[in-house]
């Protein structure tokens, strides 16, 4: 016999009387898999709730709607694909969550009922084998206490027939039966005996075999088991740091990407950036002129003297900067020469400081710019209206792209009738049709206007522009007599274009007028007529829409109008259009025309 096999088999000998400390400790061993199963999905719990943070985290902090012009800056940028780095990361942290759960939790939970089959079965064979050798036992007992009687009996029946031989009292006849009953008793004493020898040499065969087979054999197969299981313990915990090894280079690579676009950042970009966007075309101003106060002493002083000579030489003053832009540095509600202005002119920006002030308001909440972007500098105005353009542009060749394709396919419905009714394009083309003539006609309004910040084209020949100079004045401009700095502020403290005094002359009226009911129209905000929910995100990357993400909760502050869009509103300082698709309306039941969207 192979001498490793019968150590195992002496030690294994070792605890043949220790039956039940083996099946509390086996017990225990597969009690402390499932304690290490459980802390092992712990973990990736931790691991999936760490990289749910780290991702809600990151989605706060992406650019919104209003923040994407900063995507032009290095540093903007940097962080934002610090951002997607981040998101990247917390998904290999999801991905220890899932291997953990596959490769250690799912194996360990199938190996238990593993074992706890493969124990339940061992100690079943153990017991069995146990109640063999104890029955056989008990059988040898009674065979020893059955021999043992039986010899007392032919002890007793020889003495009795020694006794009755001895009596010469006695008939033979007696002497003789008691003579046969002591044979009969001894004859039985010696089949006990005979049985007795041969039960105990098979109960020693069985518990000699007991103990030195079938015990042994359990004990090896719990052994290998127990082993087995302290082995697949090993491994688990191997396969536990190999989880988070494989990550690592992944995770290295999101440090690594943050750390190239941090490098990336380029401040002097930066800053060229800043000047290119800010700059606003204004040119510095000339050399102040003398004034020689000394001949107006010499002229007769009254007030309607000092009045008319003060207003010609404002006029005078008013005709020269016709033609040169003011210094944009100068504050707001200031002209140069304030100090010669009539008390009149200070006494009108009194009064009008009222409404510039909701003006400023309006704007804040992202509905009083004009359409023609003239409350911005000459440069910055250029670019929005450059921007617009081709925006418009754009639109105008989608809308020609789908014209072109449902021509193709009327001439395919023309030549093949089976496919389709060639009339039933002509609606869609259409409404096509008109919405490339309006898109034409919105773009040639915004290229007027850029040529006339660009210079080619004049002021008093652009219609549009007078128009729209004359919505300014209604809306953004307070009615006065200075139209040298006041008439060219917008009220967030900006220039635009100095309108001719034929259009100031014929909008102050009308402004003075509508002034209280324009303050009270800006004032108040508009009533919201239900809520909605987003179904899915929206980037709302053009003028007059608003972002939102998926199940985001806004109210409705104006219903669809059959163009597909929704007015909503997500506080006091942001609203806009969203796709009436992309949200699901509920409106109140007192609205007018109350509709649920979907």
């Amino acid at each position: 016999m192979d001498p490793i096999k019968v150590e195992t088999l002496l030690k294994v000998q070792q605890l043949r009387d220790q039956f039940d400390n083996l099946e509390k400790h086996t017990q225990w061993g597969i009690d402390f898999v499932e304690k290490y199963t459980k802390f092992v999905k712990e973990r990736s719990e931790i691991e999936l709730n760490y990289a749910r943070q780290i991702r809600n985290l990151s989605k706060k902090y992406q650019p919104k709607k209003k923040e994407e012009d900063d995507n032009k800056y290095t540093w903007c940028r940097a962080f934002h694909s610090t951002l997607n780095e981040m998101n990247d990361y917390a998904g290999q942290h999801e991905v220890i969550a899932e291997n953990m759960m596959s490769q250690i939790i799912a194996e360990l939970t199938r190996y238990t009922q593993e074992i706890k089959t493969e124990r339940k079965a061992h100690f079943h064979d153990g017991r069995k084998a146990q109640q063999q050798v104890e029955a056989s036992w008990k059988q040898l007992e009674a065979c020893k206490r059955k021999f043992e009687r039986d010899c007392k009996e032919a002890d007793r029946a020889q003495q009795y027939f020694e006794k009755m031989d001895a009596d010469i009292n006695v008939t033979k006849a007696d002497v003789e039966k008691a003579r046969q009953q002591a044979q009969m008793r001894h004859q039985m004493a010696s089949d006990s005996k005979n049985e007795y020898s041969s039960y105990l040499q098979k109960f020693n065969q069985e518990q000699n075999e007991h103990y030195y087979t079938i015990i042994p054999n359990i004990f090896q197969k719990i052994q290998a088991m127990e082993e087995k299981r302290i082995e697949r313990m090993g491994e688990s915990l191997k396969t536990y740091a190999e989880v988070d090894r494989q990550i690592l280079p992944i995770i290295g690579k999101c440090l690594d990407g943050i750390t190239q676009v941090a490098e990336s950042i380029e401040p002097k970009n930066d800053s060229s950036q800043v000047i290119e966007s800010y700059k606003s075309g204004f040119e510095p101003p000339g050399d102040v002129e003398f004034e020689d106060y000394g001949q107006a002493m010499k002229r007769t002083v009254s007030e309607t003297s000092l009045t008319n000579s003060r207003t010609d030489s404002k006029g005078d003053r008013s005709s020269k900067s016709k033609c040169k832009p003011l210094w944009p540095f100068i504050k707001k509600n200031k002209t140069p020469k304030q100090s010669k202005e009539p008390l009149s002119y200070r006494f009108n920006d009194l009064m009008t400081s009222k409404p510039k002030m909701h003006c400023l308001r309006s704007l804040r909440r992202g509905g009083a710019n004009p359409e023609d972007f003239s409350h911005l500098p000459p440069e910055q105005r250029r670019k929005k209206l450059q921007a617009k353009i081709d925006d418009i542009n754009k639109d105008i060749q989608k809308e020609m792209d789908q014209r072109d394709a449902l021509t193709k396919m009327k001439e395919v419905y023309i030549k093949n009738p089976q496919m389709g009714d060639p009339n039933s394009v002509d609606p869609r083309l259409a409404e096509i049709a008109q919405n490339i003539e309006k898109l034409q006609a919105e773009a040639q309004k915004f290229e007027g206007w850029l040529a006339e910040v660009e210079g080619r084209m004049p002021v008093k020949s652009d219609p549009p522009k007078r128009t729209s100079v004359l919505y300014e004045t209604q809306n953004n401009t307070p009615p006065t007599n200075n139209n040298c700095a006041q008439d060219r502020e917008s009220p967030d403290g900006s220039y635009t274009e100095e309108p001719s005094s034929e259009v100031q002359s014929k909008v102050q009226p009308e402004t003075a007028e509508s002034g209280d009911e324009f303050d009270d129209a800006d004032e108040e905000i508009q009533p919201t007529i239900g809520t909605c929910k987003a179904l899915y995100p929206f980037d709302g990357v053009n003028e007059g829409t608003i972002s939102v993400t998926e199940g985001e909760l806004l109210y409705v502050i104006e219903e669809d109008k059959g163009d597909g869009w929704t007015r909503v509103r997500r506080n006091e300082e942001e609203e806009g259009y969203v796709p009436t698709s992309y949200v699901e309306v509920f409106l109140d039941s007192n609205a007018k025309g109350a509709i649920t969207y979907i």
